[in-house]
């Protein structure tokens, strides 16, 4: 199994989080965002869309994070996060859905003006894309919170894929300027997820 990942991806760190606590051990390649690595022929070869994350298993390619992530869990015995009842299992793959589409637009935006971009040499954020991203976010983090409000974990089965990938990108909370640090229930949610080995043995300073 080959893990194809870069340390400042937030999808990179979703599946990193996963591999951690089923207990998998591929061989990490890093691909260097930062030269462009994403983009040359070689690795368009696995992921015509220029991104990571990619797993190679057994000849078999797969992108896209939350994808690899059902995979994983799909691939061990006995495990818990993402559940096998039908009812248990849709309601992770509704939160998947929502990080994918309502959560990460307005994550990536600011994460790009705020962090990224100052980064790689890029200049200052452009406040209309700013104010684009809190537009965003801001509801959707509202979601987030009020749901969380009567919740330990995202979904009632207990930690899932669904903590895993909607906390990661919470990792650049600060530094990326979301509109989240005064959420109690989102902050109260994130402290638990981060107590966990498979945040604390994915952190990038690890890799």
């Amino acid at each position: 199994m080959r893990f194809y990942y870069h340390p400042v991806s937030t999808c990179s760190r979703r599946v990193l989080m996963t591999i951690e606590h089923l207990g998998f051990k591929p061989e990490l390649v890093l691909v260097d965002l930062f030269k462009g690595e994403h983009t040359t022929p070689e690795f368009l070869q696995l992921n015509p869309n220029h991104r990571i994350p990619v797993l190679e298993h057994e000849g078999f390619v797969l992108w896209e994070s939350y994808a690899i992530m059902q995979y994983l869990a799909d691939l061990t015995p006995n495990q818990t996060l993402y559940p096998i009842h039908l009812k248990a299992r849709a309601d992770v793959n509704r939160w998947l859905f929502w990080c994918g589409q309502d959560f990460m637009p307005g994550v990536s935006l600011l994460n790009w003006e705020n962090s990224i971009k100052g980064m790689i040499g890029l200049g200052s954020p452009d406040l209309t894309e700013v104010a684009r991203g809190e537009a965003l976010l801001i509801p959707a983090a509202k979601v987030l919170d009020d749901h969380l409000a009567n919740q330990e974990w995202v979904c009632n089965s207990g930690l899932s894929l669904a903590d895993f990938a909607i906390s990661a990108p919470l990792a650049d909370q600060n530094r990326a300027k979301f509109p989240t640090s005064d959420l109690p229930n989102i902050q109260r949610w994130l402290r638990q997820v981060q107590s966990l080995d498979a945040w604390k043995h994915t952190e990038p300073s690890s890799h």
